[in-house]
């Protein structure tokens, strides 16, 4: 095994900041995983799994245990009928590469998650979504190596407690499986209106009326283009708040209060708020923060963005100060998207 010593993790999010890492390995392969579980118990040092770090916030004070990065690679045609396909992809493989691949294959479902950052282990964790559509919506089941059990095994989609941006790898099973690969199921059928509001105000504006597979991947590229810069020019982790959730009551409230809200029913007399509304309606669409170094995004203030910040300290300060902001006016508390580790 390939172990390094000190690793700066600020190479290991995309929002460049973070202390070090006392060891970290790469696994290629499964005999690597259990191998580099098994020497982290020997060494009785934690050890959690990572990606492309696209979701990962680390803090100052760095990890004391191994970081595993995961690299392993592969797709499968498990089976394809006149319906559609199941397809079988390793977690180590890039998320909207694969997502490419499935489109120019034919097969539809995951095109509306396309331009999603990270890797494919990773997408199950928060249950991606984007524009109406969830992972959990394809999503057959979840290959995973159980390391209470030191044992490889899959996981059903209806066992995984996916909800709106979670599931139990990040709740209830945090940090016992590691992802190994999904199985999806994809449709040989085109996809079809309604849209959600900002993709169906792109199709209206360019005149699109024919949609097909290739045009909902262009069409959800080209809006995340602007609204959320390239982590390997930009530092960001994307979107940096989720939407959140209230009851039918909260909604009115604020409805009364602010008659341009942006919200959709989400079933069981809950509402989901758009989160960028909040933070733009709270003055931090397009903010430079001299103090922090840290800056929201011109095309989307849901986009927290590093300009000159060296410590994840001042990443938390500005944020709370987002945070705070909202709550006063709104009476709403964010939640964080990226996970801050460890």
């Amino acid at each position: 095994m390939d172990i390094s010593h000190n690793v700066d993790l600020s190479q290991h999010s995309a929002m460049r900041l973070g202390g070090k890492a006392r060891y970290l390995a790469e696994a290629y392969s499964d005999r690597d995983i259990v191998d580099l579980v098994e020497w982290a118990g020997n060494e009785k040092v934690p050890f959690t799994v990572i990606g492309q770090g696209s979701n990962i916030v680390w803090r100052d004070e760095g990890y004391r245990g191994l970081i595993i990065v995961n690299r392993l690679r592969g797709r499968d045609i498990i089976s394809e009928d006149e319906d559609g396909a199941t397809i079988r992809v390793a977690g180590g493989e890039n998320w909207d590469e694969v997502v490419a691949w499935t489109v120019k294959k034919g097969w539809g479902g995951i095109e509306f998650l396309s331009r999603i950052p990270g890797t494919v282990g990773a997408a199950p964790v928060q249950n991606i979504g984007a524009y109406g559509h969830e992972l959990s919506d394809t999503l057959v089941e979840v290959e995973v190596y159980d390391t209470q059990e030191k044992a490889f095994g899959g996981i059903a989609a209806a066992a995984c407690g996916f909800a709106y941006r979670t599931s139990r790898f990040k709740t209830t099973d945090k940090g016992r499986f590691i992802i190994t690969a999904i199985s999806l199921r994809l449709t040989k059928d085109q996809p079809a209106p309604p849209f959600y509001e900002s993709l169906q105000a792109y199709f209206d504006k360019h005149d699109i009326t024919t949609f097909t597979r290739e045009t909902v991947r262009d069409a959800v590229s080209a809006i995340r283009a602007v609204k959320l810069p390239d982590p390997s020019l930009v530092k960001n982790n994307g979107s940096f708040f989720t939407n959140p959730i209230v009851d039918k009551s909260k909604f009115e409230r604020l409805k009364h209060r602010h008659p341009d809200i942006k919200a959709w029913p989400v079933g069981s007399g809950r509402v989901k708020l758009s989160a960028g509304w909040l933070v733009e309606r709270a003055g931090f669409k397009n903010v430079h923060d001299q103090e922090t170094g840290m800056a929201t995004w011109k095309g989307s203030a849901l986009v927290i963005v590093n300009e000159r910040a060296k410590k994840t300290t001042d990443l938390l300060r500005f944020k709370k100060k987002i945070v705070d902001r909202v709550q006063a006016m709104f009476g709403i508390i964010l939640d964080q998207e990226p996970e801050l580790l460890p």
